[in-house]
């Protein structure tokens, strides 16, 4: 995945999630391709890619002679992706703390740094966007192509959720807070402190949602 410029697949794929978490796609609604790829003006290739990254993260059951099906994913299935999550960015954190060149952390650096203007804003879209880069660049830091190439994928199951979680009241700068102490152990070459700082910061990632879930089922 382009962390920069997302597919049309995955921005299709954002919509509808962010359709099912809302609670404006409701359980059990059936998901037309035809119908989708007509509202978008796109085919069907990548409207067909988007619920099949859905059906990884819990939200679409892919039925027999039905299709694509609103779901709606259990917080078992939740938690078990975020501990996953978690113990693999903290990983990819380890390893970038020993192993990012200079240039690698100066640009990680610029990043943080940016992305705390976004959340001063409360742009929640852009500081998204920024924090799937931001996130990416530690992956591609650890200098593992298979642990980098893993992190990706499992982080386009979580990707919804932890979307959904920058709707929490003053998420933005708290997420930017916990950003900095992995930012600092990395610059540092402090490994075990960037894995225990990424660690907390995804299990806080999951508190959030979790706030974000109650208060939308209420």
């Amino acid at each position: 995945m382009n962390s920069e410029n997302p597919t049309l697949a995955e921005k299709l794929a954002t919509a509808i999630a962010d359709g099912i978490l809302n609670g404006s796609l409701p359980p059990g609604l059936r998901l037309d391709e035809m119908g989708l790829a007509e509202q978008h003006g796109v085919s069907r290739t990548p409207v067909r890619e988007a619920l099949r990254q859905l059906s990884l993260s819990g939200l679409i059951d892919m039925r027999p002679r039905k299709g694509a099906v609103v779901s709606k994913a259990t917080p078992d299935q939740v938690e078990n992706l975020f501990v996953a999550m978690a113990e693999i960015e903290a990983t990819c954190a380890r390893l970038a703390a020993i192993s990012m060149t200079p240039v690698e952390r100066r640009r990680l650096q610029a990043r943080h740094e940016g992305m705390l203007a976004l959340a001063k804003t409360g742009d929640t879209g852009a500081y998204s966007d920024a924090n799937v880069a931001f996130h990416s660049s530690i992956y591609t830091g650890s200098h593992n192509a298979p642990l980098a190439e893993f992190a990706l994928n499992l982080r386009r199951r979580v990707g919804p959720f932890r979307r959904a979680q920058f709707q929490v009241e003053g998420r933005l700068l708290r997420s930017n807070q916990e950003h900095d102490a992995v930012v600092r152990a990395i610059l540092s070459g402090d490994a075990s402190g960037a894995h225990a700082a990424m660690l907390h910061h995804v299990s806080l990632v999951e508190d959030a949602f979790e706030a974000f879930a109650a208060t939308n089922a209420a």
